[in-house]
């Protein structure tokens, strides 16, 4: 038996080459279709439909389509025809970029950079020379003290990447857990004392103190309230956090207990899940009517203000059901930030405070654009509300801090205008961001990245662009539609595919809402749920959670480096 032996996997410029080589005449053919085009961006089903003319029905042809040269024409999602040029993007498979340039006259096939392939696109427009001194900006994740995995492969098993990043540091040593129990015991929420407090000096210390807590709540029914032993507790270094009875403080008890004897993963994970870190939420959504009623169908607004309304109320269920499980008597408040209106043309959106139906403890805080002459008063496009965003922000953050009285935990950026505004608050305060695209202009209006001055006038496409490349990159958590978007299907495009290194978490709500943290790993988490009310109620609690493990995960990955240095 012939022992199977292990090949390199050829790069897409070396699959045109071998291909050139054995179907010269078909290739020669197909490539001078594309270039008799013109100067143009071609889109995959040009592509498509030009091997398909060139290739028939014959034998042949059938070989060349289902060949490499017919998968990398399938992975490709542009071709730049720049006589006697076709350079091919190629992505091969998600987070993977191939650029192939071919010359049709001599035949020759070279491979290009990211640097090289964009700057032979912008010969599309500028016909210039070359620029020798054109700047560039490379817009990777803003965020580098997190690691990031490389590896297409690791789509799926974000998680356990980085909770083995943060256990091969934890778990090192005995002395390694030193930063667990800082964090735990400086954790609080407006100076109140959450899950360890000053008794507790040391590792030995709290792994005694633990013991001692397991052995007592075990004289107690499992509904036992935690009042019941609190005090006790509390003279032993426990402080409130670890659960509302004593059979929920006895599994985070035993769950900190395994970690410090047996460190694992998984337990990490799902302990740092239960500790409580979100109390407050801001939801920004500056443009447009936002109101609960009269303002569907005005300019601006629709799908996006049902949206979030519907989002606050499932949140603030999962954040009282939470906080009532984690043992504590917390009140959390949501706020959604839009635009006031004074010319609100019968609608609520000229009223500064306006609480949300069916909550509790949520509310619309509307805060008005502002210029040197005063209030504007009449509503602005959603194109045309970049002016505004900077002294947006400032405001919102003074009149957020009055009605929270302090801080959110966590700050939701919707749309573009939402998202920019919510980087440069998150930025300024150090506050855990949440994006959500919504939609991105750039992949509904063909070609626009490229040939952006032709809808400048009408859409400042040239400041919308610049905005999301900003706060897709700054934010800790970005909401999209679809796996597709972000990944991409193989052989298929991807809609959005903005150079990302996400965190992608996904339920099912009608479509595949997908959760995306970029600063640092990516994992797919997907639930098949029947009902409506299933289904919201998993998404919302796989936002809080991740949220938490986010918030835990920079708190003790920033006192690893302390301790390190």
């Amino acid at each position: 038996m012939v022992a199977a032996m292990l090949t390199r996997a050829l790069s897409s410029r070396e699959r045109v080459q071998d291909t050139l080589s054995e179907h010269r005449n078909e290739i020669v053919a197909l490539l001078s279709r594309y270039v008799a085009k013109g100067k143009k961006i071609l889109q995959p089903h040009h592509l498509l439909d030009g091997l398909a003319e060139v290739t028939g029905e014959n034998d042949e042809g059938q070989k060349l389509r289902d060949g490499p040269f017919g998968d990398v024409l399938r992975s490709t999602q542009e071709a730049i025809i720049l006589p006697p040029w076709v350079v091919l993007a190629v992505r091969p498979r998600p987070g993977v970029w191939d650029y192939v340039r071919v010359n049709v006259d001599e035949l020759a096939v070279e491979q290009l950079s990211v640097a090289e392939y964009l700057e032979f696109k912008e010969h599309l427009v500028n016909e210039s020379d070359k620029d020798n001194y054109v700047l560039e900006l490379d817009l990777e994740p803003f965020n580098a003290s997190f690691p990031r995995p490389t590896r297409p492969s690791s789509i799926g098993s974000g998680v356990q990447f980085l909770n083995r990043h943060l256990s091969s540091r934890l778990f090192h040593d005995k002395e390694s857990m030193q930063p667990l129990l800082d964090f735990l015991r400086s954790h609080n929420y407006r100076g109140q004392k959450l899950m360890l407090n000053e008794r507790l000096q040391s590792l030995p210390k709290l792994r005694s103190a633990l013991v001692k807590a397991e052995e007592h709540l075990h004289k107690f029914p499992k509904d036992t309230p935690y009042a019941e032993f609190e005090h006790k507790l509390q003279e032993m270094g426990l402080e409130k956090g670890w659960g509302d009875n004593a059979e929920h403080v006895l599994s985070t008890i035993h769950l900190l207990l395994e970690i410090l004897q047996a460190p694992d993963p998984s337990n990490l994970e799902t302990f740092l899940g239960r500790v409580p870190m979100v109390f407050n939420v801001v939801i920004l959504s500056p443009h447009g009517y936002f109101g609960q009623a009269k303002v569907l169908g005005m300019p601006d607004t629709g799908g996006q203000v049902v949206y979030i309304l519907d989002q606050v109320r499932a949140l603030e269920n999962e954040m009282l059901l939470r906080i009532k499980q984690q043992g504590l008597d917390i009140t959390p408040q949501i706020i959604v930030v839009t635009r006031l209106i004074p010319e609100a043309h019968g609608t609520t959106c000229n009223q500064r405070i306006e609480k949300v139906s069916g909550t509790q403890h949520s509310l619309i805080l509307r805060v008005p654009f502002r210029t040197e002459k005063g209030v504007l008063r009449n509503w602005v496009s959603r194109f045309d509300v970049w002016p505004y965003l900077e002294r947006f922000s400032e405001d919102v953050t003074k009149e957020v801090t009055a009605e929270l009285k302090g801080q959110p935990d966590l700050i939701i950026g919707n749309y573009s205008d939402g998202n920019l505004v919510a980087s440069l608050i998150a930025h300024k305060e150090g506050i855990t961001q949440c994006n959500i695209a919504h939609a991105l202009e750039k992949t509904k209006y063909p070609d626009s990245d490229i040939y952006w001055k032709n809808f400048e006038e009408k859409y400042h496409f040239s400041c919308q662009f610049t905005a999301d490349l900003i706060a897709m990159n700054h934010a800790d958590f970005i909401i999209t539609s679809t796996y597709q978007e972000i990944a991409g299907r193989i052989p298929l495009d991807s809609m959005k595919a903005t150079p990302l290194s996400p965190f992608l978490v996904s339920t099912v709500w009608f479509m595949e809402l997908m959760f995306l943290i970029p600063n640092s790993t990516l994992f797919l988490l997907e639930q098949t749920c029947r009902f409506i009310s299933l289904i919201q109620k998993n998404r919302i609690a796989l936002l809080l959670y991740i949220v938490q493990l986010r918030s835990c995960y920079s708190i003790l990955n920033r006192q690893l480096n302390i301790c390190v240095s």
